[in-house]
């Protein structure tokens, strides 16, 4: 049997890039899947190619109301929801504390972190329907570790606030068979990073990680498909870290 079978997910920013391979290998291990993003025409395109197991819902995660509809959409197709991927995250400016505005703080703040508030608030009375379920929190290293090197302050706030959203979540929840996991990738050939690096940079990346080369958007989507499935079922509150060892160094 599928290992997602009998499941009914929702994947946030799933359009493209890492998010896009989750959406295909839930599909592909018999789930139902709702996923979402704001690039509505890579959003039809894949919904086209996944087939009647995938609902594509634009989506502004930031948005309270976007979320309520995608809950009721997800559920009015499939019923209730027992997975929920938080995948969608943005970078944000590259500044140092004292160089960044604001504005640009709070949009990162709001796509990576509370988005990821706002789809736990809504998904958990789904999952309670439901009999439990599992969410997948992605998150990174820079949730783990800062990063020398690389001045993000907006991105390492928000990454290590979806780690403590996590642990908090799976104590309030697990009476209701909800677990919570947040994962923590590394160097991930997606287009996020190599839109942020260029061939030269995506080299010394490589070289730096003890397993020499970059990360691919599958050995993530590995560990969120275990995550999500019940060969977890007695993992909850807990941090997964997928970087090749670059912060066992």
């Amino acid at each position: 049997m599928a290992r997602l079978e009998g499941k009914v997910a929702i994947i946030t920013g799933a359009a493209q890039g890492m998010g896009a391979e989750h959406a295909r290998r839930f599909v592909r291990e018999g789930a139902k899947l709702a996923f979402t993003d704001i690039n509505e025409a890579a959003g039809a395109e894949l919904a086209a190619e996944l087939g009647d197991n995938a609902l594509f819902i634009r989506h502004d995660v930031a948005k309270e109301d976007d979320w309520k509809n995608v809950v009721e959409a997800a559920e009015q197709r499939f019923g209730p929801v027992n997975a929920l991927i938080n995948n969608a995250g943005i970078l944000g400016p590259g500044a140092k504390a004292a160089d960044l505005s604001e504005a640009d703080f709070l949009k990162v703040c709001a796509i990576n972190q509370t988005a990821v508030f706002l789809g736990i608030k809504h998904v958990v009375p789904s999952m309670i329907r439901a009999g439990g379920g599992s969410i997948v929190n992605i998150s990174s290293i820079s949730g783990i570790v800062a990063i020398y090197g690389t001045p993000n302050v907006a991105y390492a706030a928000s990454k290590f606030a979806v780690r403590g959203i996590t642990k908090q979540v799976a104590i309030e929840y697990g009476e209701h068979g909800i677990r919570a996991n947040s994962v923590h990738p590394g160097y991930i050939r997606t287009p996020m990073m190599t839109a942020a690096l260029d061939e030269d940079q995506i080299k010394v990346a490589s070289a730096s990680v003890p397993i020499r080369r970059m990360g691919e958007v599958e050995d993530v989507s590995n560990l969120v498909v275990f995550l999500a499935s019940d060969e977890s079922g007695f993992i909850t509150g807990t941090e997964y870290i997928i970087d090749g060892g670059l912060t066992a160094l």
